[in-house]
């Protein structure tokens, strides 16, 4: 958690679903039932796919076209939660994401994540796969202003102390590369998430990798 030889500290943020956890397919069920739990037409897969990353109630606002009240968008958050969570079960990380956290903290990198969860759902995520030891920073759409807002990654920085020139950004979708681009750090791409890696590379990532331990190529040990 603190700098190696006097060098400043390396700090690494990463997404969440689409990231570390293979959760998208389980985001978007969940929210298509939530619309139909409610009466309403049920949106599209790949539209539901395109919104992952942002905040739930942001989410919920883009999918739906016609204007809603706060009282039935609240409805439909509390649809998609119960939805999700009962799904949660069945999630998974992509292969290798321990392995490939254990061996960025060996090299003396600092990690965190930032992730349209609420704080609740991240918690949950940590817990079940036991990655509370990696990341000493994060932060959630619940508690923070939501992507592509730079907030996430500023506050993050601020809580570690390091600076943009030593930070960057790991995600799938374009929210997290353009959260980067307005926080003026580093990101790079991951290909096995919500969108493809010309997607991801148009808006602004340096890299997009393939495996999930391809990160490791970028991230040199620091000791």
């Amino acid at each position: 958690m603190y700098p190696l030889n006097n060098q400043p500290l390396q700090l690494i943020l990463f997404d969440c679903d689409g990231t570390l956890t293979d959760s998208h397919g389980s985001i978007a069920l969940a929210m298509q039932k939530a619309f139909t739990d409610n009466g309403l037409d049920e949106p599209n897969y790949q539209d539901v796919l395109g919104i992952i990353g942002l905040s739930l109630m942001g989410a919920i606002e883009q999918l739906a076209h016609d204007d809603l009240d706060e009282a039935l968008k609240t409805k439909l958050c509390e649809s998609y939660g119960s939805n999700y969570r009962a799904m949660e079960s069945s999630l998974a990380l992509y292969p290798h994401v321990i392995e490939t956290l254990e061996e960025l903290d060996n090299r003396g990198y600092v990690m965190g994540v930032v992730t349209g969860k609420s704080s609740r759902g991240l918690l949950r995520v940590m817990d079940v796969f036991d990655l509370h030891q990696f990341f000493p920073v994060w932060r959630t759409a619940d508690i923070c202003l939501s992507k592509p807002h730079p907030a996430m990654v500023n506050e993050c920085m601020a809580e570690m102390g390091t600076l943009a020139a030593n930070t960057s950004v790991i995600g799938d979708s374009r929210f997290d590369i353009q959260m980067a681009k307005a926080a003026g750090v580093r990101s790079f791409g991951v290909s096995f998430g919500v969108e493809p890696a010309h997607t991801l590379k148009a808006h602004g990532a340096s890299l997009v990798f393939d495996r999930f331990e391809d990160i490791l190529k970028e991230y040199p040990s620091l000791k």
